[in-house]
């Protein structure tokens, strides 16, 4: 009776893995993405750019996961 249950659970199971994935996938990106355009414009002296590329990089990313989310 207990595999049946669990049977009956497993597509939400899967479901809820997938939406963490994509969340902490979404989370690790936009780390990357915030870190490279301080160090492009701390270190790289080119700090117009870096803010261009980061707003722009963090809303495609977001568009991106809404898209295929």
């Amino acid at each position: 009776m207990a595999e049946v249950e669990m049977q009956d659970d497993l597509p939400a199971h899967l479901q809820t893995y997938h939406a963490f994935n994509k969340l902490v996938l979404f989370g690790i990106l936009s780390v990357i993405i915030t870190l490279s355009c301080m160090a492009l414009g701390l270190v790289g002296h080119a700090p117009v750019i870096a803010v261009l590329l980061g707003v722009g990089g963090n809303i495609a990313l977001l568009i991106a996961f809404a898209v295929l989310g």
